[in-house]
């Protein structure tokens, strides 16, 4: 019997669908149609490609309400996060669409003194195939930050989105053969399955790929795509503090942190799972804090301000960092223990665990927080800069801000707010040390799923030709005197 994948419902376990797990050879197979339309994609040209991401982008728009049902249902997520996060992609996808020419275009290059005969330029040029392996947690907004930036660049793309939401990744790739039905097959295409089948689009000749998961699997993509020097875009975890100055408004402080450390039932990796604040006004933020997360209730209910937890697995990942944070003296201040249910997590927030445990130094990905008093803003810094992550952060400071920005060894950072960065399509997104490299989004994105060409075009025949065996003797010894002529003063 043909192996089967099979996608449910978080809250209910109900099967949304059933789904064939692709071989290698089927793989193989699907990224060969990539790459027939490849040419055709290719020659397009920007207009053209705009034209049809606007196309998909006004189908997506046009159909939102079944895909955020679909996306409610197999993510589990409210259906007001689900519309927040389509509304994100499509924001993407139409700046790419929009930018791409601008951002790629020839540039001209100063040939330099030596070989001022020569006109010169650089193209950008499209990889040819491009590989997205995608998360569960943002199924959409996630992967789309390649699949829309690598697609306006001018490559096909094969996504193969994660195990647990293949359901919407499929009506996501319908959506554009449906929105362009004159493009051929392969411009975007899908692949199902497992781990294995994620390794068999590393190994299936694809020109580039972009993973979005944990570094574990991480590495285990890049040890894949190395077999055939395939290179890589790696946006991976992130452990993402925010720092609460004495001066900052403490209630917008802590009504923006409350949403990125439980919004998607913390399942966002540039979501803030670690907070540093200053002593002064530690108990009158936490005061805050404990208000604002009092409302938050976990469900699959309309009421509901997040769902379940997406991945069953993931569940015991915090029931482990929580029990090491209380275990090493931290104080649960809101929740504890008895918050981790089956499905759903209720908020826990743990006041002063050790630094050294797992809920300050590993990715959690769940609704949980930890706050740790600081004596100074220093001292906040250096803590928040304390892990293997580079991902992002947040700042709270009327008049500090911009000076610990400066400090914090983080890609992206959101000030006097959380997530801002995220939902801007001019701004890049990619990570540092376990939170990956590479970037997304942006003119960044577009320049990270294109490689240069550069092309230098003789004008006519120089006086001093350098550049064959048939010099004459003057030039030859001329060259002593040029280098000190051109370099020695």
């Amino acid at each position: 019997m043909t192996e089967q994948l099979v996608s449910t419902d978080p809250a209910t376990d109900e099967v949304v669908a059933t789904f064939e797990v692709h071989s290698a050879a089927d793989v193989q197979a699907i990224v060969g149609r990539a790459r027939a339309a490849a040419p055709w994609w290719r020659d397009q040209g920007y207009a053209g490609r705009r034209a049809a991401l606007l196309n998909w982008k006004r189908h997506l728009a046009r159909h939102s309400a079944d895909l955020v049902d679909l996306l409610h249902r197999e993510n589990g997520k409210p259906v007001i996060d689900a519309q927040l996060e389509l509304l994100l992609a499509l924001e993407h996808i139409a700046w790419s669409a929009k930018h791409a020419g601008k951002v790629l275009r020839t540039e001209k290059r100063r040939p330099g003194l030596l070989l001022s005969n020569f006109s010169a330029r650089v193209e950008r040029v499209p990889f040819g195939v491009v590989g997205v392996i995608g998360p569960w947690n943002y199924p959409i907004f996630t992967p789309n930050g390649s699949i829309a930036t690598a697609l306006a660049a001018g490559n096909t793309v094969v996504f193969k989105p994660s195990e647990h939401t293949p359901a919407v990744a499929q009506w996501y790739v319908d959506a554009f053969a449906a929105a362009n039905p004159d493009a051929p097959a392969g411009v975007l295409s899908l692949v199902t399955g497992f781990g294995e089948t994620g390794a068999a689009l590393c190994r299936a000749g694809v020109d580039k790929l972009a993973f979005t998961g944990s570094a574990a699997t991480g590495r285990k993509v890049m040890g894949a795509c190395a077999e055939s020097l395939v290179p890589v875009v790696m946006e991976l975890g992130g452990k993402d503090a925010a720092i609460v100055a004495a001066d900052a408004d403490l209630a917008k402080a802590a009504d923006a942190i409350a949403f990125g450390a439980m919004g998607n039932s913390g399942q966002t990796c540039v979501g803030i799972e670690r907070v540093y604040v200053e002593r002064s006004v530690r108990d009158e933020f936490l005061d805050e804090l404990k208000e604002r997360i009092s409302v938050i209730r976990p469900g699959s209910d309309a009421s509901a301000s997040y769902g379940p937890m997406t991945m069953p697995s993931q569940i015991d990942v915090v029931r482990r960092h929580v029990d090491d944070a209380l275990a090493g003296g931290g104080i649960a201040v809101v929740g504890g223990r008895e918050s981790i249910g089956e499905r759903f997590i209720e908020p826990v927030v743990i006041l002063d665990p050790p630094h050294t445990s797992s809920a300050v130094q590993e990715e959690t990905f769940g609704p949980t927080l930890t706050v740790t008093t600081v004596e100074s803003l220093d001292e906040a810094v250096k803590l928040a800069n304390d892990t293997p992550f580079g991902l992002a952060g947040a700042v709270f400071s009327r008049r500090h801000a911009d000076e610990i920005v400066e400090g914090l060894d983080t890609s992206q950072v959101s000030v006097n707010s959380v997530l801002g960065f995220a939902g801007m399509a001019t701004l890049p997104l990619g990570g540092r040390g376990e939170s990956g490299f590479g970037r997304i989004h942006g003119p960044e994105g577009l320049l990270e799923f294109t490689r240069s060409r550069a092309i230098a075009t003789q004008r006519f025949a120089p006086p001093v030709n350098l550049l064959t065996f048939g010099r004459k003797r003057w030039v030859v010894r001329l060259m002593p005197r040029l280098i000190r002529w051109v370099h020695a003063r």
